[in-house]
């Protein structure tokens, strides 16, 4: 057996981390003040087994902990486990429980919580896009009440990665029926912060955790404030309500180099792990034809939109992977600007203008609604330069702007879309099965453009079973083309991270994994405390 044994670092929230860091400043670290953190959208469930949003992952990294978790440095490093144990053949990982471990309503954390979440994550009916992570494990089993025993059919190599994933209380949820219970709102966990209460569209509050196993967080309440405007957002940054927003790129620009601004905030900007895009309901005649997504691909300036819409703070997207992954294949290039290519390919599929300017085939108008969420400016930006990108080629694009919630639940988990826009936050393994995987196409799963490649599911499986960098860079690389061929989604552009807070906040470090792996660390001095 190969044996590992960690100390567990303070790393929360790594895949949303935002900042980068302030010098240390050596007046007193007692617990105090409040971080007030705006948001553009509400969460949905605060339940890491149903979630599905950057939202709810934010407060669920503050309130519970997996099993590992990513620290400063990209290593995956203990939480819950202290220790762990991989066996030569890597189909057997015996997890070293930490023991005094309680939740925050004072029952003891013991391996049948894992052994539930595990049962409830992977069980016929639970609305997860997270189950996929543990189809290769063929039985969890509780040794000891400290020691979690994980057999699997087949070698898995983002294995010890899913088990990041946050662990529920068994005496609470068992039961009760995990889709609908009234715990997805008032979540209970071993966390750091402890939930206190959330008033839908108006914000969540966390207080410190007394009795944190890594101690208690030096800042004492966390307020998750929902501004769906970023143009409020700033304005309330700017009168001291708000501490801490990502701004918008004008919004950065212009305030970047201002002594007044600089003097009391600290901005920060970075390369990101993350990529927009705008994807297409495959189910939809209108985007069944390649040559149609083709041709989109051609009529969209991504240099335009990375000007107009980030300011130049950013870069062009060719795939699934953004130049920040190991991934990233630098041989894929973008289609470039040439909406006489898209004329050519439109014209061969079938479509003509009409007298109104609009294509036209068979009867049928080409006209479709574009969706995207509220409070993102950057988004309704871009969707208004795509709209008229393509209505320059006779596409007649409808674009419409939805509060967050009900825009990810009554549509994009249903399906039930034209186009949509939209980004993701990516994970440090490139394993993206739940993503593009043809299996993963259910409500509330990943894959909700209803992509299928046969090559890429092979090459999806297998990427799963290789653990030689080399061989699954290789891998990795050919779905990123293969992928970028077939368009399921326009990959439109990689923004930097752009982050602002205010700078009576200390002890913020800039490392590789961002800045909120310390977070509990984070302190206000006294004499510079406002609540």
């Amino acid at each position: 057996m190969k044996k590992a044994k960690v100390s567990a670092l303070s790393a929360i929230l790594l895949f949303t981390s935002l900042f980068c860091g302030c010098s240390p400043d050596r007046r007193k670290k007692l617990p105090g003040d409040t971080i007030i953190h705006a948001t553009i959208g509400d969460a949905t469930y605060l339940n890491p087994v149903l979630s599905s949003d950057s939202s709810s992952n934010f407060i669920i990294g503050l309130v519970f902990n997996g099993l590992l978790k990513y620290d400063k440095d990209l290593t995956l490093t203990g939480d819950l486990a202290e220790s762990w144990e991989v066996s030569d053949d890597r189909l057997s990982i015996i997890f070293k429980l930490r023991e005094g471990v309680r939740w925050h309503d004072g029952k003891e954390f013991t391996s049948e919580d894992v052994l539930y979440t595990y049962r409830i994550l992977t069980a016929t009916g639970t609305r997860t896009p997270h189950s996929s992570g543990f189809d290769r494990v063929r039985e969890v089993t509780a040794p000891s009440p400290y020691s979690v025993r994980v057999e699997c059919s087949e070698a898995y190599s983002p294995a010890l990665e899913s088990w990041g994933m946050g662990i529920i209380p068994k005496h609470l949820f068992e039961g009760e029926d995990i889709n609908t219970t009234e715990l997805n709102r008032n979540p209970v966990g071993t966390g750091p912060y402890r939930f206190i209460s959330w008033r839908p569209d108006d914000r969540i509050i966390l207080e410190a955790n007394p009795d944190y196993f890594e101690g208690e967080p030096k800042i004492s309440r966390v307020v998750y404030k929902i501004i769906p405007d970023q143009a409020v957002q700033f304005m309330e940054l700017k009168r001291g309500s708000v501490d801490w927003m990502s701004p918008t790129p004008d919004q950065w620009v212009s305030e970047e180099g201002s002594e007044k601004f600089g003097g009391k905030f600290n901005m920060y900007r970075y390369p990101s792990f993350q990529y927009g895009y705008m994807a297409f309901n495959l189910s939809n005649e209108l985007f069944s034809d390649l040559r149609v997504r083709k041709a989109i691909s051609y009529a969209i300036d991504k240099n335009a939109l990375i000007d107009a819409v980030l300011q130049g703070l950013g870069r062009e997207a060719t795939g699934p992977y953004p130049p920040t992954s190991w991934a990233y294949n630098p041989d894929v290039k973008d289609d470039g600007y040439n909406p006489e290519k898209a004329d050519k390919l439109l014209e061969s599929a079938g479509w003509r203008k009409n007298s109104s300017g609009v294509l036209e085939k068979n009867g049928r108008e080409f006209a479709f609604t574009l969706m995207t969420n509220q409070g993102n400016t950057m988004r309704a930006m871009s969707c208004e330069i795509i709209q008229d990108q393509l209505k320059k080629i006779g596409m007649d694009v409808n674009v419409r702007i939805q509060e967050w919630s009900s825009f990810i639940h009554q549509y994009v988990d249903r399906r039930d879309f034209d186009a949509i826009l939209l980004g993701w936050s990516l994970a440090v393994d490139p394993d993206q099965y739940s993503l593009w995987h043809s299996s993963q196409q259910g409500e509330g799963e990943y894959n909700f453009t209803g992509y299928s490649n046969s090559e890429v599911d092979r090459l999806l499986e297998e990427g799963r079973s290789v653990f030689d960098l080399k061989e699954r860079q290789r891998i990795y690389r050919r779905i990123h083309e293969i992928i970028a061929g077939d368009k399921p989604y326009l990959f439109l552009y990689v923004p930097d991270s752009r982050s602002v807070i205010h700078n009576r906040f200390r002890g913020i470090t800039l490392e590789k994994s961002g800045i909120t792996h310390n977070f509990t660390d984070w302190y206000v001095p006294d004499d510079l405390r406002k609540y």
